[in-house]
């Protein structure tokens, strides 16, 4: 297939453009390399990425409309997966505006893209964070999500909704992926294990919020990439269960699908800094703070729907996972091994 995966030189989507070039795909990769983080980073990624004859890189932004009418008019691809985004929970309170540019508009003119150029399924990324003020666990995509605590999760909300109307009103197959607390090699600096890692080693002090008492459904990034290709493979097609008087928000009869992609096993924040603290061989200084404005105490995700429609299954248990990202960063920094 001829495939464009959005943000390609980010964290998720580098690992799922090399899965896809690892199958024999013709993928073209699509990122502004911003400096929202280190462009260094992103450039490694891309460096690996152009090692594979089926790869090809784009320049742009999701935002300018006339270079992605462009981008789709002469890439004519079979299936679009698109991870661009102005991702980070807290960034969204103090640069709100960027985050409609990205995350919204931006998403327009992908999914405009794909409508009018005959994609055959259009998969996006969403987030656990449009969860917000629930607190049932775990998640289910049954469950009402209409109460976001920050922009960034109203953002992905809104990229849902928009999604429905477009498989509603074209019949364009959508599905979104709501990802929890995703981690492994190559992850952004801004998240939690980069951040503590980097202190750690350092010999300086690191923020744990809410006293540590914080639950994530830390989910291994070789599992998510394992649940997008899945999802990918298996194009959204209406629910022929679906009820209009008692909608289900996770289907429609429209080819419209949403999914969670989680581990399915909460871990306490404390029980993941342990874990690191025995991969690194050296005790975290823990400066304890209140919770952050946006934050929510706890996520677990309910991923029966993924595992029922495409056999998804999370496999890595923490210990693995963390140790994996702890040798790929004293490698790639190289670091001293503890």
């Amino acid at each position: 297939m001829k495939l464009l995966v959005t943000g390609a030189a980010g964290f998720i989507g580098f690992h799922t453009a090399r899965r896809l070039l690892e199958r024999g795909e013709e993928v073209t990769g699509l990122d502004n390399l911003n400096d929202y983080y280190d462009p260094g980073l992103k450039a490694a990624r891309l460096r690996l990425l152009e090692g594979y004859p089926g790869f090809r890189f784009t320049k742009a932004d999701i935002s300018d409309r006339e270079a992605m009418e462009h981008l789709f008019h002469v890439g004519r691809f079979d299936r679009v997966v698109h991870l661009a985004a102005q991702a980070g929970v807290r960034y969204s309170i103090q640069n709100p505006h960027v985050y409609v540019q990205s995350n919204v508009t931006g998403f327009l003119h992908v999914i405009e893209g794909c409508r009018r150029n005959g994609v055959g399924h259009l998969v996006y990324a969403s987030t656990s964070s449009v969860y917000g003020a629930n607190t049932r666990m775990p998640f289910s995509e049954r469950q009402n999500a209409d109460h976001p605590l920050t922009l960034y999760a109203a953002t992905k909300k809104a990229n849902e909704l928009m999604a429905h109307s477009y498989s509603s009103l074209y019949r364009l197959p959508t599905t979104g992926l709501r990802f929890f607390t995703v981690y492994g090699p190559w992850g952004r600096p801004d998240m939690a294990l980069f951040l503590f890692t980097r202190n750690i080693l350092a010999g300086k002090p690191i923020d744990v919020f809410n006293g540590g008492r914080h639950q994530r459904d830390f989910t291994y990034i070789d599992d998510v990439v394992t649940g997008v290709l899945a999802a990918l493979d298996h194009a959204a097609a209406p629910d022929p269960a679906w009820n209009s008087d008692a909608p289900n928000p996770g289907s429609s009869s429209a080819p419209y699908r949403i999914y969670n992609i989680g581990n399915q096993r909460p871990v306490a924040l404390l029980r993941y800094i342990d874990v690191l603290e025995q991969c690194l061989g050296r005790k975290a200084q823990k400066n304890f703070l209140p919770m952050q404005p946006g934050d929510v105490p706890n996520t677990w995700a309910d991923v029966e729907a993924l595992a029922r429609d495409v056999g998804y299954r999370p496999c890595t248990d923490l210990e693995t996972g963390v140790k994996h990202f702890v040798d790929w960063y004293l490698e790639y920094y190289h670091a001293p091994a503890p």
